[in-house]
């Protein structure tokens, strides 16, 4: 074959090959809302949400970012498709919505975390996720995305750089006697406040063995408002709360220099040195909610 000939197959096959390497953000603008207070566009954005077929399961009001607040809900489909995977999967059993007192309305983008949250078999999941996509978009308007961007194959073993934690690096916290006893701990901790915290919201499925739990961690001096407030990232008030999740008889919570490189992506690494203490804040702090009481 000529060199040229050969140059002109080289660029067809790339030119083929391109769509599948489809870059996503994590999250999406949703249609801003008139002027009212806080609590007002929160009550707004529910009713919208469960319009949709949504169920409403927690609220969050992160400490020390004033203004911000988060809607958690979860997809039936979402759920069916999520148990029928099992395991690790639970953590991405709920989608959040944010909400700024602006009017600002914004949410998980449905396909970027479920990528990175149940991985290899994502494929499993995709029809589900897929359907919830286009039905937040309906309800809450589909502007742009934003976030930074991650290629679509590359989330299913996400790292920020190479080093740094993936999916399932340094993210087991305790082992117990069996399912029962680490859900009640988890339950129990929250209940009570333990190292700051406070349950935001909670997906059980027994039959499974799998549970989820958004925490809310209200230190006000290595809790969520200080990490996010330094690196400027209240606009993506939609990744809170941070999650903690039982697969069996073990609890985990995902490493922060994954978790909060997922959600802020297009950080630098001058910003991320800036929190340099907090990913081994927020390990101590779900330890400590993992553990036996």
């Amino acid at each position: 074959m000529k060199p040229l000939m050969k140059r002109f197959f080289l660029c067809l096959v790339l030119l083929m090959a391109a769509p599948a390497c489809m870059a996503l953000a994590p999250y999406v603008r949703g249609a801003k809302l008139p002027a009212a207070e806080l609590s007002a566009q929160v009550a707004a954005v529910e009713q919208k949400l469960q319009a949709a077929g949504f169920t409403v399961i927690g609220r969050h009001s992160p400490k020390g970012l004033p203004g911000s607040a988060t809607i958690v809900i979860t997809d039936a489909g979402i759920l069916d498709a999520i148990g029928k995977v099992g395991g690790s999967a639970i953590s991405a059993a709920a989608l959040r919505v944010g909400v700024q007192a602006d009017g600002t309305v914004s949410y998980m983008n449905p396909e970027y975390w479920h990528r990175a949250f149940v991985r290899k078999k994502y494929g499993q999941v995709e029809a589900a996720v897929k359907a919830a996509q286009a039905r937040l978009a309906q309800a809450l308007g589909e502007g742009a995305p934003f976030g930074g961007n991650v290629e679509a194959d590359d989330l299913a073993s996400y790292r920020y750089m190479f080093g740094m934690e993936r999916f399932d690096s340094n993210s087991e916290l305790v082992q117990h006697a069996s399912f029962d006893e680490a859900l009640a701990s988890v339950r129990a901790n929250l209940a009570k406040g333990t190292a700051h915290t406070a349950r935001v919201y909670e997906v059980v499925m027994p039959e499974r063995k799998v549970a989820v739990f958004g925490v809310a961690m209200n230190d006000t001096e290595s809790g969520e408002g200080w990490w996010v407030n330094k690196i400027e990232g209240s606009a993506h008030v939609a990744a809170l709360p941070y999650e903690i999740f039982i697969v069996d008889n073990t609890v985990y919570a995902l490493y922060a220099r994954f978790r909060i490189a997922l959600a802020w992506p297009e950080l630098g690494m001058g910003q991320f040195m800036g929190i340099f203490n907090a990913p081994h804040a927020i390990h101590d702090t779900m330890s400590k909610v993992a553990t036996k009481p």
